[in-house]
């Protein structure tokens, strides 16, 4: 079977999450990385989409009407070599504004669409869809020769793209309003490529006369993300809207707690992995709920490190091996 994912081959930038899916898959699929050459012109069995409004995004107005005009011939083979698509879900809704033009384009995409992946069952799919639950999967195997820093005491961690929807404005907030009389004395590290200048000029003035929060405000190697993480006593993310998180994900692969807003998919990744490595809070972030966490962070827990057993990524290939086969089995009786 020859599956076209949607991701480019070989960049450093690539999310460790979409790597470690196509080398999983590799010794019973044959993978191929995503170009506009290939997805025109290559025989492929299925075409493996993660987040498809990036297909359709140019970095200058000429360049986002070449892509919008390479996606209709693109969708126009799908549909003529009568190709399985599948698609993974990663959020409810895409974060990105779309221009009304390209968002009916995706929706005719979705239309096309043969099989949704989701990486919890409480990801919504499209009424009577064919569907298949897979977990996110771990990143034990990706950062296992990445030597991890010393465990900093106070040290607070946020890491990841900084967007507005994951609220990085208000734990620096609620970060600033911990008493000073703390010990030790709490810190917060920021590490992560801002998705705007304004939104990194955003937060220094934020933080500004506090020198307990330190940025790093850029594209983080593996190397360094393992050193910030093994610093942290905990790792905060305080995302507006938490459902699936490939940081909360990596956070615990590399055996640190994690506080995230309460809800049904972090209450059951808590039931799952343990809910002394799973910390929620219910309502705004306020100080309280930080000074809270770092305490109980700092408890003795009953197991050494997150139950993650059911993330490894043997059983989520596997699990996409026979996603595939179904697509392709429906989309031949259609």
């Amino acid at each position: 079977m020859r599956v076209l994912q949607s991701f480019p081959e070989g960049r450093a930038t690539t999310n460790p999450y979409l790597l470690q899916l196509s080398r999983s898959l590799s010794p019973n699929v044959d993978v191929l990385g995503f170009t506009w050459r290939r997805a025109l012109t290559s025989r492929y069995d299925v075409f493996h989409v993660h987040w498809p409004e990036i297909l359709l995004q140019g970095r200058t107005p000429g360049r986002a009407l070449a892509r919008r005009m390479l996606f209709r011939l693109f969708l126009a083979r799908l549909r003529l070599r009568r190709t399985a698509v599948v698609r993974t879900l990663h959020n409810v809704r895409s974060h990105e504004l779309s221009p009304r033009h390209d968002q009916r384009l995706l929706e005719r995409f979705d239309q096309r669409t043969t099989l949704w992946i989701r990486l919890n069952p409480f990801t919504p799919v499209p009424a009577g869809a064919l569907e298949q639950t897979i977990p996110h999967g771990d990143y034990r195997d990706w950062y296992f020769d990445q030597p991890s820093g010393a465990t900093v005491p106070g040290r607070m961690l946020y890491f990841g793209l900084l967007r507005p929807y994951k609220g990085v404005d208000a734990l620096v907030d609620s970060f600033r309003q911990l008493g000073s009389g703390l010990d030790p004395q709490p810190t917060l590290r920021i590490v992560g490529a801002p998705q705007s200048s304004e939104l990194a000029q955003r937060l220094r003035l934020g933080a500004a006369g506090d020198p307990r929060i330190e940025f790093v405000l850029r594209h983080a190697s593996d190397a360094e993300l393992a050193d910030a993480i093994g610093a942290a006593e905990l790792v905060v993310l305080p995302y507006a809207e938490m459902h699936n998180s490939g940081a909360a994900l990596l956070a615990l692969s590399l055996n640190r707690p994690v506080l995230v807003p309460e809800n049904a998919v972090t209450a059951a990744l808590a039931e799952e992995v343990g809910a002394e490595w799973v910390l929620t809070y219910n309502g705004p972030l306020c100080a309280q709920a930080l000074a809270d966490a770092l305490a109980r962070a700092r408890r003795p827990r009953d197991t050494p490190t997150p139950n993650l057993a059911h993330r490894r990524w043997n059983v989520g290939a596997a699990d996409h091996v026979t996603a595939y086969e179904r697509a392709v089995q429906a989309q031949r009786t259609r």
